[in-house]
Order: C-alpha cells, then sequence, then structure tokens
C-alpha cells in the first residue's frame, strides 16, 4: 500500500550538501554524546551515526576548547556538522569560524539583540543556515508568565519573535524547531507554527526518555505530524546510543511509506505453538541486516501458522518448526532446513534476494 502525505511547502535551505525543505526527503539527524573535544571519539561515533544512515549530525559546544574542535571533525567527514549553543554568543561565532555547517541555537538564551546580531553577521558571512530552537523548558520569561506556562500557542510566540528578530537582520536561511516532552502539546505546536511560517521546520520530542519510552513518545508525535505534512527534517532523542536514534527514525519513516533505507524485520511475537529458538534467531538477524542498505523485507516468524500465509508480502522469510525451520518466498516454500544450519543457510538467501534488489521496495 503506497500513501502519498502531503508536505506542507516550505523554504529550501542546506546543510552542507544536504538539502532541507522544499520537495526533497525528510532527512534524519542525531547528536553526538561524545566530548567534542575528544576528536577520535567524536568521529568514531559520527562514522557509526553515517554508517546507519544519519545524515546530518549535531555536536554539543559547552566551551572554546568544543569550538575549536570542530574544525578537525570537518577535516575527516563528509557528514555536515551542526553546532549546538546555549547562553554564549561567543561560542556560535568560534564554531562558525571553525567551520560549523550550522548552529543551533535559542535566541531566548543566547543573550541581547547586539549578541544576536554578532551572531547572525557571522552565519551570514559563511552563508550558514540557524536553527532557532525552541524548548519548553527555556521559554523568555515575559511569554511563559503571558500563557501561564509552555503552551502551544507560547512555544510558537518565542518562534516567531525570535524569527522576526533575526529577519530584522536582513538574514533568512533558517530552520525551526519548537519542542516540548509533551507529545500533544509538540504535536499542537508544530500544527500552529506550520501554518505561521513557511520556514523549513525542525522535529522532535524534546527529553523523550530511554529506548523504549522515548521510541513510542517519538513515534506518537512524529508520526502524527509527517502524516500532516510537517516536517522537513527529524530527530529521534533518546536516552541511549544515538545510532538507536537513526534506526527508530528510518522505522517511522519506513512505517509511513516516506522513507526506506535497508531491510524491514517483522517477526511474530511467539506463542505455545513456537518450537524454535526464534529469540536467537532474531536477534542475530538483527545483528547482520545492520550492514544492508537495500530495501528488503524479512520475516522471522515462529511457526507455520504464522510463517509463508501471514507474511506473505516479505522477501524472504524463515519458519520454525521443532528442530527444523522452512525458509520461504512469498508462499512458496523453498527449503527445509535442520535448526542447526537454519540461520546460515537463510542468511545466504537473504544476501541473494539484497544483491538481486534493485533498490526499490517491494511491498
Amino acid at each position: 500500500m503506497q500513501v502519498n502525505f502531503i508536505r506542507k511547502p516550505k523554504r529550501t535551505i542546506y546543510v552542507g550538501s544536504v538539502p532541507i525543505g522544499g520537495a526533497h526527503p525528510v532527512a534524519v539527524q542525531s547528536m553526538t554524546n561524545t566530548y567534542t573535544t575528544d576528536v577520535q571519539a567524536t568521529l568514531a561515533q559520527i562514522q557509526a551515526l553515517k554508517n546507519a544512515g544519519c545524515e546530518i549530525v549535531r555536536v554539543a559546544v559547552p566551551d572554546f576548547d568544543a569550538a575549536d574542535a570542530i574544525c578537525n571533525l570537518k577535516k575527516a567527514t563528509s557528514v555536515p556538522i551542526i553546532a549546538d549553543i546555549h547562553f554564549d554568543w561567543r561560542l556560535a561565532v568560534a564554531a562558525l569560524k571553525s567551520g560549523a555547517d550550522g548552529i543551533r541555537i535559542n535566541p531566548g538564551n543566547i543573550g541581547s539583540i547586539e549578541k544576536l546580531k554578532k551572531v547572525v553577521e557571522k552565519a551570514k558571512e559563511r552563508g550558514v543556515p540557524i536553527r532557532v530552537g525552541v524548548n519548553s523548558g527555556s521559554l523568555e520569561k515575559d511569554i511563559r508568565l503571558k500563557h501561564g506556562g509552555p503552551t502551544p500557542d507560547a512555544l510558537v510566540e518565542s518562534a516567531i519573535r525570535n524569527i522576526n528578530l533575526i529577519r530584522e537582520m536582513s538574514y533568512e536561511n533558517l530552520k525551526v524547531s519548537i519542542k516540548s516532552s509533551d507529545c500533544l502539546s509538540t504535536v499542537e505546536a508544530y500544527r500552529r507554527l506550520s501554518e505561521a511560517c513557511d520556514f523549513p521546520l525542525h522535529i522532535g520530542v524534546t527529553e523523550a526518555g530511554g529506548l523504549i519510552a522515548g521510541t513510542v513518545k517519538s513515534s506518537v508525535a512524529l508520526g502524527a505530524l509527517l502524516m500532516d505534512g510537517i516536517g522537513d527534517t527529524m530527530r529521534v532523542s533518546l536516552t541511549a546510543d544515538p545510532v538507536q536514534e537513526v534506526k527508530v527514525a528510518y522505522e517511522i519513516l519506513r512505517s509511513l511509506h516516506i522513507r526506506h533505507r535497508g531491510p524491514e524485520i517483522i517477526s511474530c511475537p511467539t506463542c505455545g505453538r513456537c518450537e524454535i529458538n526464534l529469540f536467537g534467531l532474531l536477534e542475530e538477524v538483527e545483528k547482520r541486516a545492520a550492514s544492508l542498505e537495500k530495501p528488503i523485507k524479512i520475516a522471522v516468524m515462529g511457526c507455520v501458522v504464522n510463517g509463508p500465509g501471514e507474511a506473505r508480502e516479505a522477501d524472504i522469510g524463515l519458519a520454525g518448526g521443532k528442530g527444523l525451520g522452512i525458509i520461504f518466498q512469498g508462499e512458496k516454500i523453498l527449503k527445509k532446513v535442520p535448526e542447526k544450519d537454519l540461520l546460515d543457510v537463510f542468511w545466504a538467501e537473504v544476501l541473494r534476494i539484497h544483491e538481486e534488489n534493485d533498490g526499490q521496495p517491494h511491498f
């Protein structure tokens, strides 16, 4: 089933070579959790993120050493790097001088208008985009008091205020985010902001939580927004390995048939009919599948009830039995294999189909 969600028309900007907005694909980004000054560790994480499909990486810039480190990062990776700035406008200027492809600031905590102007001038000089990043926890005091807290209207008012401040400085190379840790507030705020401006939107739920809670909250909020055609770039924020953020982001996009990258693995939850170590099989298939880039749908099923019948749309699948398993394609059984050989034989079939794949999803 192919569903086309109509994207809200937004301007196009570029973060490095990655286009954001317009009719371009929703770009997936993440943020390193290494010390930015530890260049080797940060580069290793950037490479792991890139391998998972991450297209833009943000790094923390808490001090001038971190700002200076961006220069060395840029020499060693082609992934666009965004500098994450809070409170000190001088760090934003230093990061821009060091070669950052973009900066994320919250104008509400960056200081005076004059300080903001210095940041904008340096961004303008380099032609680098600014993300106006408004969070529920860092709203301007007057806006918070006016609305009684970080309501959707408060978030939108803060964003529009700061967008206008920068536009008055004759700079419009912007993208915008207004994040809350509350799913419903996030969705409503983005819906209102999308009607109020035509700048590309970076969507996400801030402080979403650990792997399970963060995945659920992000899927609910970002799924709703993407179905509304809202969102030009996205980050799934998790208290976990950043690579997991990228994986969850692509699963959200894949579930909505917006973008397809790498394998989709479907599996049954198991029941009393399962007579094979399905958990172990699935875990190993997931590990091996992490290196695949082309779209392929793989089914790992516990018994023949959930085998060729319910998983017939998969490109390739296995179903367990007592001491053996079957490998199937559609409703056709290709092989019956002893359990001890099942994983290796199955994986050979997966690689064969992946190699033959033309890069398009077949489901």
